[in-house]
């Protein structure tokens, strides 16, 4: 797959670009309500998708199967992320208005940090291609205590990057409006919205270590690798705004995320074994979610209440 220069310019002018409009269209605290992140959900996923029809149009299904398959596991993988935001967020006791400037930064370190990791990543598979069975043997074991562990939520009480953050770091008990830094007493001090953000960081690099070697296991291109990460990224803030308030409505979505990764892994071990198409592996997880996500809804309907006339 030969990218050209240019290609690369113009998806990272369209990223800063969407970026430039989220800001402008959220300059002002506001509280998010559903209706607004269904809306820049669906401009989101618009994008994403649209994206992955220009891979086809310029360099072929194959390929185009692959940036897909790549959107979909990071897509899937970050509403875990949203579980956690969500916990931080009312452990912190987040004003609902000021979690959107929090998730917006988040984000562009998001897409930062990611990029320095698919770099990273790649350099390591031209360098060393056994490194690929690494990467599988790790997204299985990932899987595996996911699946094992799935019950188990994050205490920020117990983050070691908060302790340190609260040792080096001054900061105030009380927010002041969506300011990460104010000056009291003639130096500056870190509100709680600035550790908020750090946790939202530090998350989401926790959780590209699984994600970032969970793409690579179906696409070593690392133009697909990252612009389906970048664009399933993007959809973030306004994926957690649409389901904050439904996290308790997903009780299987992480023993699904568990299968898709113990997936992905086994297909890295057996690429010399077996070469499972990409347009195979992406039904197989699509067909892992819809499962998971149709046992939760089973679950956790309200069920019909019949009276007798």
């Amino acid at each position: 797959m030969v990218v050209p220069l240019w290609a690369w310019a113009a998806v990272l002018g369209v990223i800063l670009l969407m970026l430039a409009v989220d800001l402008f269209a959220h300059r002002r605290a506001h509280v998010v309500g559903v209706r607004e992140a269904a809306a820049w959900s669906a401009v989101w996923v618009a994008l994403g998708l649209g994206f992955g029809a220009v891979v086809w149009w310029v360099w072929g299904g194959e390929f185009a199967g692959q940036y897909f398959a790549g959107y979909v596991i990071e897509k899937s993988l970050a509403v875990d992320n949203v579980f956690v935001f969500g916990i931080i967020f009312s452990y912190f006791a987040v004003p609902r208005e000021y979690q959107h400037r929090v998730l917006f930064y988040g984000v562009i370190g998001a897409l930062v940090f990611r990029a320095v990791f698919i770099a990273a990543g790649s350099v390591l598979i031209a360098s060393f291609a056994w490194i690929l069975y690494v990467f599988g043997a790790f997204l299985v074991v990932t899987g595996v205590r996911m699946a094992m562990h799935r019950d188990q939520t994050i205490d920020p009480d117990r983050s070691v990057v908060l302790r340190l953050f609260r040792k080096v770091v001054p900061t105030t008990d009380q927010y002041h409006g969506p300011k990460f830094l104010v000056r009291q007493a003639g130096r500056w001090v870190a509100t709680p919205l600035l550790a908020v953000l750090v946790l939202v960081e530090v998350t989401d690099i926790v959780f590209a270590v699984d994600s970032i070697p969970a793409i690579f296991a179906v696409t070593q291109q690392p133009f697909l690798v990252f612009t389906s990460n970048a664009f399933a990224i993007l959809g973030l803030r306004a994926m957690y705004f649409l389901l904050a308030d439904l996290m308790h409505r997903f009780p299987y979505l992480k023993l699904g995320l568990a299968l898709v990764l113990v997936w992905v892994g086994a297909k890295m071990l057996l690429l010399d074994v077996y070469k499972i198409s990409t347009w195979f592996s992406l039904t197989v997880v699509a067909a892992i979610l819809t499962t998971a996500l149709t046992a939760s809804w089973l679950r956790t309907r309200t069920p019909t209440v019949l009276t007798r006339r």
